[in-house]
């Protein structure tokens, strides 16, 4: 929780005077709050983006071993996790921010905006779980230890899916449906 926080007096601490001047105006304020809110999560998203980004480097790595040593029996395995893992980085990556339109009836508080800060956040525990999970496997096959790779496979996907799932409640939280 405290991280969210951190993350967000930051963004706060670093506007310039021109930006606090306008900041103060009556009927602004909120506005830019909301606006930092969405700047800091922003910050976060792109965060776990690049660690997805990496954990997907690492999986191709994985792919072209076992393509390399010709293991045909586990490559629509790989080639799913692939396409999977493309799929979830690329829905972390281009997530909504929590605008809402003027006359759209459902708004965005600044609360749930706060709490979709704090889910991201905890989105990370998600990513480093799965990023141990892809760095034991890439691991073992860099000792050429080829034995289970459809469980170990099947690991990654596990917890790949899992990471999907939890974030699929994003909107939930956004919404101020789930907390």
């Amino acid at each position: 929780m405290s991280e969210n926080k951190d993350i967000y007096a930051q963004t706060k601490s670093q506007m310039r005077l021109s930006e606090r001047v306008v900041a103060a105006l009556p009927g602004f304020k909120g506005y830019r709050e909301k606006e930092m809110r969405r700047e800091s999560d922003k910050l976060i998203r792109n965060h776990l983006y690049l660690k997805l980004s990496n954990i997907k480097d690492n999986i191709r790595g994985i792919f072209q071993k076992i393509t390399d040593r010709r293991y045909m029996d586990v490559l629509p395995d790989m080639d799913r996790l692939t396409a999977k893992i493309d799929r979830v980085t690329e829905k972390i990556n281009h997530a909504s921010y929590g605008y809402s339109g003027f006359f759209d009836i459902i708004k965005i508080k600044e609360e749930n905006l706060d709490n979709m800060i704090t889910f991201d956040t905890q989105i990370i525990d998600y990513i480093n779980a799965l990023t141990v999970t892809v760095d034991a496997f890439k691991a073992q096959l860099i000792t050429n230890d080829y034995n289970n790779l459809k469980e170990k496979i099947q690991t990654v996907t596990d917890r790949l899916e899992a990471l999907e799932v939890v974030f699929d409640k994003r909107n939930e939280v956004m919404l101020g449906v789930k907390q």
